[in-house]
């Protein structure tokens, strides 16, 4: 990794259970080839900061700003949706963006709204909507679905969430052929009312279930809804036992006007040592 300037200032919050690094990174201090080294270190927990991801702050010709997402194993993702919200309130605290916002990612354009700690960000219309697929698991056949909204996603419902199988199934999944090669976020999704989601993720580039999962939220209610179960707005209650709300609407079966509103908080700041981005080993176990 090329020699850096330390200390590297970054900022860590967390959005309903998922947490992120987030630099500002507008004067750049990583070189882009080092970028995915530099995030699976950091990300590294008990040996580094600590999170599901890396989110950096840069300039942008069109929108207030862009960010470049990382996960955890060091994989750039298209866009994360409990990130987005993260990114906004950071961005507006900062003074790099005002309350109303657009910023650029890979998925495209991402709306934002940032009111006190609450964050509300419009997302892009979802592409490669699939129900009823079945699949082999384990010699069991499931019914699983399908959609991508900015990242692919994978809905199983079940009737206790509790119970499910969400590393083992989730990490089959994952690595399903219907979603190579770049694999999907792999979601178990537990009915409870007409507007009422219990929901659990097993994500990508994490490789294991986290406390949250904004557009897994978002993908679940929508398959939800295009199969009667629920109706917008949507409240879902994550693995960390806080609350997303999604928004949208159908037109003949089209999602429309989808934004994912939740809390977004501020965790602590504090500056990157050399020794944070010490040699990644593989564990004795």
């Amino acid at each position: 990794m090329r020699s850096l300037n330390f200390p590297v200032p970054f900022t860590k919050m967390s959005g309903t259970g998922n947490d992120f690094i987030i630099i500002d990174h507008r004067k750049p201090v990583i070189a882009d080839e080092d970028i995915p080294a530099f995030a699976k270190a950091i990300c590294r927990r008990q040996f580094s900061v600590g999170a599901d991801g890396l989110i950096l702050v840069e300039n942008h010709d069109a929108a207030d700003f862009r960010w470049k997402f990382y996960n955890a194993d060091g994989s750039e993702a298209e866009m994360c949706g409990n990130g987005a919200r993260c990114v906004a309130r950071f961005a507006h605290a900062k003074g790099i963006a005002p309350a109303r916002m657009e910023f650029m990612t890979i998925a495209g354009v991402i709306e934002a709204h940032v009111v006190d700690g609450s964050v509300k960000v419009r997302l892009t219309t979802p592409t490669d909507t699939l129900l009823d697929r079945k699949i082999d698991i384990q010699g069991k056949t499931t019914t699983i679905h399908s959609i991508n909204t900015g990242v692919p996603h994978a809905v199983h419902f079940v009737d206790e969430i509790r119970s499910a199988p969400v590393f083992e199934w989730g990490r089959i999944i994952r690595h399903d052929p219907l979603f190579q090669p770049a694999g999907a976020n792999v979601n178990f999704v537990q009915i409870v009312s007409r507007d009422t989601l219990l929901l659990r993720t097993y994500e990508r580039g994490i490789e294991d279930e986290t406390m949250a999962c904004g557009t897994g939220a978002v993908a679940s209610s929508i398959l939800a809804a295009l199969l009667g179960h629920v109706e917008a707005p949507v409240t879902v209650t994550t693995s960390g036992g806080e609350q997303l709300t999604i928004h949208f609407s159908l037109d003949k079966d089209v999602p429309k006007d989808i934004f994912l509103e939740g809390p977004a908080h501020f965790i602590y700041e504090g500056n990157l040592d050399a020794e944070a981005l010490q040699e990644v080993r593989e564990p004795l176990c």
